[in-house]
């Protein structure tokens, strides 16, 4: 699930995006208008009364919450779809320290207006169980569970692009991977779209237990033996919709259509090379 994770890193930055576009696009005719107005008056103006104000009364606090629903593969490869209700948490401190999704707790080591670099704690429920179909018996069950991530966007005017590396820390064999991204936003009205590619890649430890069939796996499933290695997992189409209700209503749509590529599309655990990754919500920003 780690281009979920990434789809939900997106879902959470549309409203910084949004603000960089609209002031590129507006900075022209801002400019112009204070010109203006000082020409006509013949004045200054002193703005130092209103920053102080709106400085004392800013909180470092951005707090979001409510329900999310996730539509994601059972397993990977898989052609049935698993249905996860969880709270949509959108928290960060000081655009510092945040929780968002996945990503149980975070930090920005280095941000700035356009950028972001750091690491996070993150949940992935990307499991196997042999329950989830009759071809898995023998194979052994996946589970899910913590995952070390690192991560780093930038943002140039409407485009953002961003990498991110999950690494398995709780020993259940889920190796390494790494998701790409590019994506490019566009405001209208109280909506913002999003849409843009990407791949990830995946190291031999991942590709393995997911889509590998050792010699014992083989001989307990019946499914023939198959070698894997370290390659592109996938690459994918990433669709964003959000839409502010109100001052503190929004709700946000997002899916990743992605395309299983080399030693995940040919391996025989794999039933449907294409899969759909979807993440809704709704959250109350105080």
């Amino acid at each position: 699930m780690t281009a979920l994770a990434a789809v939900w890193r997106r879902a959470n930055k549309p409203a910084r995006v949004a603000l960089l576009l609209g002031a590129a696009l507006a900075s022209g005719t801002a400019a112009q208008s204070a010109h203006a107005n000082d020409a006509d008056t013949g004045t200054s103006t002193d703005m130092s009364t209103d920053t102080g104000a709106t400085a004392a009364t800013d909180s470092k606090w951005k707090i979001g919450v409510g329900p999310g629903l996730v539509i994601t593969p059972r397993y990977p490869g898989s052609r049935q779809l698993s249905y996860i209700p969880f709270p949509a948490l959108d928290i960060s401190y000081d655009d510092r320290f945040f929780s968002q999704g996945p990503d149980v707790l975070g930090v920005n080591v280095l941000r700035g207006p356009a950028y972001h670099l750091g690491a996070a704690l993150s949940f992935d429920f990307q499991s196997r169980k042999e329950s989830d179909d009759p071809r898995l018996r023998g194979l052994g069950d996946v589970n899910g569970g913590p995952k070390l991530k690192l991560f780093a966007d930038y943002t140039i005017w409407a485009f953002t692009g961003a990498v991110a590396l999950y690494q398995d820390i709780a020993g259940h064999h889920q190796g390494t991977t790494v998701t790409t991204d590019l994506v490019a936003s566009a405001p209208v009205g109280g909506w913002l779209f999003s849409v843009g590619p990407g791949f990830t890649w995946a190291n031999g430890t991942y590709t393995r237990t997911f889509f590998g069939v050792s010699d014992q796996q083989s001989a307990a499933s019946g499914l023939p033996t198959y070698n894997t290695s370290a390659g592109v997992r996938d690459i994918h189409m990433n669709a964003q919709v959000t839409y502010d209700f109100s001052r503190h209503w929004n709700g946000s749509i997002s899916a990743t259509f992605g395309r299983l590529e080399h030693n995940a599309a040919n391996s025989p655990i794999t039933q449907k090379r294409f899969e759909l990754n979807t993440l809704a919500s709704v959250n109350y920003r105080f």
